[in-house]
């Protein structure tokens, strides 16, 4: 029923820094995943360029920006999982990075419009929802079961130093780009460049591909679909997990919705809320790296539990300090806390899933992430403003305390088997 050697049990980073076909993946993901913090930045930028329509705001196009880079997550990551199962990992990955690259850098060779920055922008995102659960589901046929914490470790950690790195390098990086490549096309060479850059260094990574059934070939998306909902209702462990990186990442949602309220809190200007922002980042590539380096010496113990109790005991006394200092260091405590639920249950998912569903899993896991991670931004704001900053920190506060007890109590007795 379970691995002989648990998904928890590691040693360090070693084997997987020395695992070739991992570290091209894991290299190309560092460099995908900054073209896509600066992708994002590269589109705001765009707009000055892009004249205004008749009775249109300039807040109404970012609106629109945001809409075209979240509804493909909302109505496609679960399908995206199911195609992933049909063909080999590696050619979407390539694939995805190399259409990305080439979208990019035809920006500025079509007409400054803006339906089609929009459609641009648009695409891009559709391409991620099979990009993601392909490079998901390719870890764990890269590396062996004993080093999946350490591999989930080091995934982590480059995406959280992404959001952190890429948006604070990105206006820089494109302003060079203008400088040195010309003001016309320097931008999109820059991001685009980082797309082909990420899909070459993919080409020699040698990727064992499972072969799907016959079934498989045949099946409906909509019914593999309900079979994946079906499977999670028999797999409460692996249900458990989704629920708790759903969880964790509504908190992130809610974090960045309410960081320009927590900013003017402790004095600070709106614009600067990434200071929150980044603090967690650090946290949680800290948690990250304490786990991939040293898993081993915390096998058996409630690692979620912690963590779901930290980022409790952090979001209730944001409520009653007025310290800057303070309240940066408590945001990076947040960040560990989460990196102790968020890499551990990642491990556990590819650990507990057989390969011919990794895909579909995957993709499930995308779409409940995406739909985690535009709730909270479009509902908490509203009750800040209606209830208070306070009211909703202690809420959430609760609310997280409660996942994390209930999540720990339900699956205690095989967790610990397990991680």
């Amino acid at each position: 029923m379970f691995p002989t050697e648990p998904a928890a049990v590691n040693k360090g980073f070693g084997a997987v820094l020395r695992n070739r076909n991992f570290m091209l993946v894991w290299i190309g993901q560092i460099i995908c995943q900054l073209a896509d913090k600066i992708f994002f930045v590269l589109t705001i930028a765009l707009l000055e360029k892009y004249p205004l329509a008749v009775g249109v705001v300039e807040d109404g196009r970012r609106a629109d920006l945001f809409l075209a880079f979240t509804l493909p997550a909302i109505l496609l990551g679960s399908l995206g999982g199911i195609i992933v199962d049909r063909f080999p990992k590696k050619p979407i990955m390539i694939g995805s990075d190399l259409i990305r690259g080439i979208l990019t850098i035809a920006i500025p060779f079509l007409p400054r419009e803006f339906l089609i920055l929009l459609a641009i922008t648009f695409g891009n995102s559709v391409i991620v929802q099979f990009f993601a659960p392909a490079e998901q589901a390719s870890i764990p046929i890269l590396v062996k079961p004993r080093n999946l914490m350490a591999a989930n470790a080091l995934f982590t950690s480059t995406m959280m130093g992404a959001i952190i790195i890429g948006f604070a390098v990105g206006e820089p990086l494109l302003s060079l780009g203008k400088s040195w490549l010309g003001e016309s096309y320097g931008q999109e060479l820059i991001v685009g460049g980082l797309y082909l850059i990420s899909s070459v260094i993919k080409i020699p990574v040698k990727l064992k591909s499972h072969k799907p059934t016959v079934e498989t070939e045949k099946a409906n998306p909509l019914r593999e679909f309900k079979d994946c909902l079906r499977y999670l209702k028999k797999k409460r462990l692996i249900m458990n997990a989704m629920v708790q990186l759903t969880a964790l990442y509504c908190v992130f949602a809610a974090l960045v919705a309410l960081s320009i309220r927590l900013a003017a809190k402790f004095g600070l200007q709106e614009k600067q809320f990434g200071f929150f922002l980044a603090a967690a980042g650090v946290g949680m590539v800290l948690g990250a790296g304490i786990l991939g380096h040293w898993g081993e010496r915390f096998h058996h113990k409630p690692l979620p539990l912690f963590g779901f109790l930290s980022m409790a005991f952090v979001l209730a006394v944001f409520t009653f300090i007025h310290n800057l200092p303070l309240a940066l260091a408590l945001s990076t405590l947040l960040g560990l806390g989460a990196a102790l639920i968020a890499v551990p249950m990642q491990t556990l998912i590819q650990q507990q899933t057989p390969p011919e569903m990794h895909g579909k899993m995957f993709g499930f896991q995308n779409h409940a992430v995406n739909i985690a991670l535009t709730a909270p931004l479009l509902i908490t704001e509203r009750l800040t403003s209606y209830l208070g900053l306070p009211v909703v920190l202690l809420t959430i506060s609760f609310i997280v305390a409660t996942i994390g007890i209930w999540a720990w109590h339900n699956t205690r007795k095989v967790l610990k088997d397990v991680i």
